[in-house]
């Protein structure tokens, strides 16, 4: 696996795979990878000649209060990883190449409407910061897959959406959650758990369980949200949302709809701000 810095450096790379007729696969992160980030190039690699990967850790995407200056930088165990698991290339951009006029001055994109539900709410700001790191990686790159992990739900919807909307020829592939062995999705910031904590956190996952359950027993939804919200703060986490939400958009369901339906948790414990999602195929 070889590793470029600049955006010369990766379309002269990406070009000559191009020119010989290869397909192309990208799998941006922000580093610090797991388990859940190698699946998603393994995955790749079944639809593709050369992937990709990019760690850059994108500054528009966090708040001001958020962990953009603590978030962990692990570059040598991510490059390890990433060869161990099939990247053919890894780009690490400058921010400076990401944003060649500054953060502040780049050019945004944005998609509204999604993104104006659950953490767009909860983070200002940061499914534009998404958007635009994102496109500017479609850009550079040129691939013609990409995937992301369904960990990220409503992320995933942006990046579709972004797709449809600006045309372009990328086929975007969703990717299963990996899980701990407690049910916990996997996360780099899985980090900030205290052994008990991580331990502990495995709720979530029978959390949305029990929202399933609650859906096919017929509940109403206002009841599924309200139950698992009791249970996670009981179990002593500081809930932001516990929903269930249309799996196409995020609207509100109507209480009668029983299919096409996803369930999401967003809640704190500890230092960690975790989130997971459960599609209800019933």
């Amino acid at each position: 696996m070889d590793s470029v810095i600049t955006p010369g450096e990766l379309r002269a790379r990406v070009d000559a795979w191009r020119r010989a007729g290869a397909r192309v696969g990208l799998v941006p992160t922000m580093g610090n990878l797991h388990a859940g980030h190698y699946s998603l190039v393994e995955i790749a690699r079944g639809h593709c000649d050369y992937v990709v990967a990019s760690v850059f850790v994108n500054p528009t995407q966090f708040g001001p209060s958020e962990d953009f200056s603590s978030y962990p930088r692990t570059l040598d165990e991510d490059r390890n990883g990433l060869q161990a698991h099939g990247c053919d290339l890894l780009f690490t951009p400058r921010v400076s190449d990401v944003y060649p006029f500054g953060a502040p001055a780049s050019v945004r994109v944005e998609v509204p409407v999604i993104s104006a539900t659950l953490e767009g709410v909860l983070r200002p700001g940061h499914f534009s910061g998404v958007a635009t790191v994102v496109t500017k990686l479609f850009n550079l790159v040129q691939p013609q897959v990409a995937v992301f992990g369904q960990k990220d739900f409503q992320q995933l919807l942006v990046i579709r959406r972004l797709v449809s909307d600006l045309a372009l020829p990328i086929e975007i592939i969703g990717a299963p959650t990996r899980r701990e062995a407690n049910g916990l999705a996997m996360s780099s910031r899985n980090q900030y758990l205290s052994p008990e904590e991580r331990e502990h956190a495995g709720i979530i996952r029978r959390t949305l369980e029990r929202m399933q359950a609650g859906v096919r027993q017929g509940d109403s939804f206002a009841a599924i949200e309200q139950a698992a919200r009791e249970a996670l703060e009981k179990a002593g986490f500081a809930v932001d949302y516990a929903v269930v939400r249309n799996a196409a958009d995020l609207s509100e369901p109507e209480d009668r709809r029983r299919e096409g339906l996803v369930a999401l948790i967003a809640a704190k414990l500890g230092r960690a701000r975790l989130i997971d999602n459960f599609l209800l195929d019933l």
